[in-house]
């Protein structure tokens, strides 16, 4: 079985995969999953904040806005040093890509320079090396991808129609900007968004088209479950239903079928039971160690424990593989 790779999904497609049964769309998922990738392998990923806090965005689910009160305390850019002893620990611990993360609207050209040299200096450890700073410009995208920068990460977060409802310091549009500056800068895209957060199915599939309909699916599309943080706007919304959350990962694995989908925020939260059936819906990469950047994260002998009981290993390598590498693993 193949199944092309589309970028024209209608909506009422989606909500259609959204709407079958549990069984059949786990089927569908695992069987596009297989074609794409060893079933299993979980790619590791390790995520610091390198500079956290008073950001002066007004995203509706983020601690670090200095719009909200929270205990979230301001804190300047870490030490070089300092970033370059978490991304060995991270390496020794399995992970193969280190994630940086800097509370900004935007860098400036200064703070770039500083970044730069983590770039290097990770990726001089053997690692891919992703960051996430906020809004690009063209040039600044350049000058990442000339730092050595595998994945840039910016999430659309959610749908069109409800990005407003969640911020409204940025526009839906600044965000698929800055896509567009990363793509065309010859970087690796990592997008994805925030489920739980109050929005419909609709809105669920609506982030889902976004991300499928875009020029080139991203390579990384992570898949958070919101983590309630007292003091944001949106501490007390009803949880989602787990069983939803599995529908958005396979459905996401149909639609994305080379893209490496991640298992991010919220899994401190989730069982081991609702993590293999995600696994299972089609998610080959976890965010590894205790922090993401200010909120918890399952420690790292869990997650293997975890990945020993479902006979699962550790990607060593990156996880995008041609059809034929993977055939005996089907």
């Amino acid at each position: 079985m193949s199944n092309p790779i589309r970028h024209d999904w209608r909506r009422e497609e989606i909500l259609a995969l959204f709407d079958e049964p549990m069984n059949d769309l786990l089927f569908t998922a695992q069987t596009i999953h297989r074609q794409h990738f060893d079933p299993n392998e979980v790619q590791v990923s390790s995520l610091l904040s390198v500079k956290t806090g008073a950001c002066p965005e007004d995203c509706g689910y983020c601690p670090q806005s200095s719009h909200h009160h929270t205990d979230i305390e301001r804190e300047r850019l870490l030490p070089l040093e300092e970033v370059l002893e978490n991304a060995r620990a991270a390496r020794a611990n399995g992970a193969t890509r280190f994630c940086m993360g800097a509370a900004w609207r935007n860098p400036t050209d200064t703070n770039l320079d500083k970044i730069v040299p983590m770039i290097e200096g990770v990726k001089a450890l053997g690692m891919e090396t992703c960051v996430t700073l906020g809004m690009l410009t063209d040039a600044q995208a350049k000058k990442l991808r000339d730092a050595g920068l595998d994945y840039y990460n910016h999430n659309l977060d959610t749908s069109p129609e409800f990005y407003g409802s969640i911020i409204s310091t940025r526009t839906y549009e600044d965000r698929l900007e800055t896509l567009e500056h990363v793509r065309e800068a010859g970087i690796n895209v990592c997008a994805g968004g925030i489920i739980g957060m109050g929005e419909s199915r609709g809105d669920r599939a609506g982030l889902l088209q976004a991300l499928a309909n875009l020029p080139k699916h991203p390579e990384s599309v992570p898949i958070n479950n919101l983590v309630q943080v007292e003091g944001t706007p949106l501490h007390g919304v009803d949880a989602l239903d787990p069983l939803e959350f599995v529908r958005t990962v396979a459905v996401a694995r149909i639609m994305m079928p080379r893209s490496v989908v991640r298992l991010s925020a919220g899994r401190l939260e989730m069982s081991d039971e609702l993590q293999a059936l995600c696994f299972f819906a089609g998610a080959n990469s976890i965010f590894y160690g205790d922090k993401l950047l200010t909120t918890d994260n399952p420690e790292a002998s869990r997650d293997r424990a975890l990945l020993d009981r479902l006979g699962m290993r550790f990607a060593e390598t990156e996880m995008s593989q041609p059809e034929e590498a993977v055939s005996a693993a089907r």
